[in-house]
């Protein structure tokens, strides 16, 4: 709405303007009215209304005089002059002034509003193209921001002194920070940096701000600046998690290392925006991440391979089925540890966990082919690690459906360490187990573990596994369309040979004569 100032000595006048038309209707309000022309003046200069009506002829000061002296102060404002005889000097003269109409009295209604029409359109034009060139610098100031921060070109082909100057970035000390919402779905909770910060930022004196790729990027400036962003971390980092409601609940905040002059700004941004991509790797609550934290460049010379991912699988299989829930939660802590200073970009890490996760998830199935384990489905899995923002959240999935595996597969009767070892072999025999690799997955060395199996359970641990292998080769054998030797591998010997020598040991008979035997049998019993 446009505002409006009527002035005329005679108040009869100023009262018939006001209602002569629907001023409201035509985008104006009067702010009021003069009748002389030095209260003309002190209104204009007071008010500064987009419009005046005037009468040409005031007392003490005529209405030209009034608006050479608005001109003269930068006043810009319209002016519709009102005069009771037409003469050519004032016409001309108030013309010459800017003057937008020039009206005889008594003014006419039909002559009035198109030209307040016309005049209300001329101004609804400026502002716009106004408010589109304040657009269009902004803009530009943006990207001059933009380059500057992220060090795309040197600084002295983007800004001169006075571009410095004009930019309000000439400081003594800058420091960037990036911030985005911290559980990464949207909030009704807002906050402006300037709020979190307590100050004013009246024309970016104390901070410039812009947006890149979906979050908020600040460049302090000035010792004040910085020590204020060190007061608010200080306030709420002392909670953690921060207390709920706090501005620190809803954000997450990344910052590089402060900087002396701007052509370093781009080490700052660079930093920060290293952590901002690194807050997977975050603790639990942890809501901001400094410079101090940024692994070294030696600290992330490795890489994920396949080879890594079958060891940790490897590893979890043994330790799941001799149910050492120590060295599962020690592995699962060092492969946080591990994934922590890897090269790889986050995606990799989720696709990396994913294949190890279905990994063990097809170890274990295999091992307890028999056993009802509520496993995920591998599709749930895949969504469930891929929509995951924090290491800490796939790290703990895994803990629960480790142990949700070890409730599943658990010996019901087990009454001692021994009866977990009894267990591994039983579905275990089939590899190339030894007592001096798994006596370490119980938590015990190999020679004291020997003595206790022997004296328990009456022969030696060899012994045993042979005597397991056999057994299971027996059964095997009264299906004619295995050969021996795939009995032999199936059962855990890399050697048919050796096979052939354990079976006679143990049974008294070869494999053939063994099978060749129980087929007799079973025609016998069936005539």
């Amino acid at each position: 709405m446009y505002r409006v100032l009527i002035v005329d000595d005679e108040a009869l006048i100023r009262e018939g303007l006001k209602v002569i038309c629907d001023w409201e209707a035509l985008g104006f309000s009067i702010c009021g009215d003069a009748a002389s022309g030095e209260e003309a003046l002190q209104k204009i200069l007071q008010f500064k209304p987009d419009l005046i009506l005037m009468d040409i002829k005031m007392p003490g000061m005529n209405g030209l005089e009034i608006i050479k002296k608005c001109r003269e102060s930068g006043v810009n404002s319209r002016f519709i002059v009102i005069s009771g005889y037409s003469d050519f000097t004032y016409a001309q003269e108030a013309i010459r002034y800017g003057v937008e109409n020039y009206l005889t009295k008594p003014v006419d209604e039909d002559e009035l509003i198109p030209t307040v029409k016309s005049i209300k359109e001329a101004m609804d034009r400026e502002n716009r193209n106004s408010n589109h060139l304040v657009q269009i610098r902004r803009k530009a100031k943006d990207v001059i921001l933009q380059e500057i921060v992220q060090g795309k070109e040197p600084l002295e082909s983007i800004l001169t002194k006075d571009d410095i100057d004009e930019l309000e970035l000439d400081a003594d000390i800058y420091q960037v920070v990036i911030y985005e919402n911290f559980s990464m779905i949207p909030t009704s909770a807002s906050y402006s940096f300037a709020d979190l910060l307590k100050v004013t930022n009246k024309g970016e004196h104390t901070f410039n701000y812009f947006e890149k790729d979906q979050k908020n990027v600040i460049l302090l400036k000035g010792t004040y600046a910085l020590n204020r962003f060190q007061d608010f971390l200080s306030k709420y980092e002392s909670s953690t998690p921060p207390q709920s409601g706090s501005p620190l609940d809803t954000l997450f905040l990344a910052y590089g290392r402060p900087v002396a002059t701007l052509e370093e700004v781009h080490k700052s941004y660079a930093e920060a925006r290293t952590l901002i991509c690194r807050r997977f790797f975050c603790m639990n609550g942890q809501h901001t991440l400094g410079y101090e934290e940024l692994p070294g460049v030696e600290a992330m010379s490795h890489t994920i391979s396949p080879d890594i991912l079958q060891k940790y699988a490897d590893e979890f299989i043994d330790y799941l089925q001799t149910f050492n829930r120590k060295k599962v939660i020690s592995t699962l802590s060092e492969l946080e540890d591990f994934l922590y200073d890897v090269k790889n970009d986050i995606t990799e890490v989720k696709l990396f966990l994913t294949d190890m996760y279905l990994s063990i998830k097809e170890g274990i199935s295999v091992v307890y082919n028999n056993a009802t384990i509520p496993f995920e489905s591998n599709s749930s899995v895949i969504n469930l690690i891929t929509d995951k923002h924090y290491l800490y959240e796939i790290i703990q999935f895994f803990s629960e459906q480790f142990e949700m595996i070890m409730n599943s597969t658990g010996n019901p009767s087990r009454n001692s360490v021994l009866d977990d070892v009894l267990f591994y072999i039983d579905h275990n025999y089939q590899n190339n187990i030894k007592l001096e690799t798994i006596a370490p997955l119980f938590g015990y060395n190999s020679a004291y573990l020997g003595k206790i199996f022997s004296k328990t359970v009456g022969e030696n641990f060899n012994s045993y596994v042979d005597h397991m292998r056999i057994e299971h080769s027996k059964e095997l054998l009264l299906n004619k369309a295995m050969k021996v030797y795939e009995i032999a591998e199936r059962v855990g010997y890399r050697n048919v040979d050796y096979f052939h020598k354990k079976f006679r040991k143990y049974v008294g008979l070869s494999p053939a004569e063994f099978r060749k035997q129980n087929s007799i049998i079973d025609e016998g019993s069936e005539e």
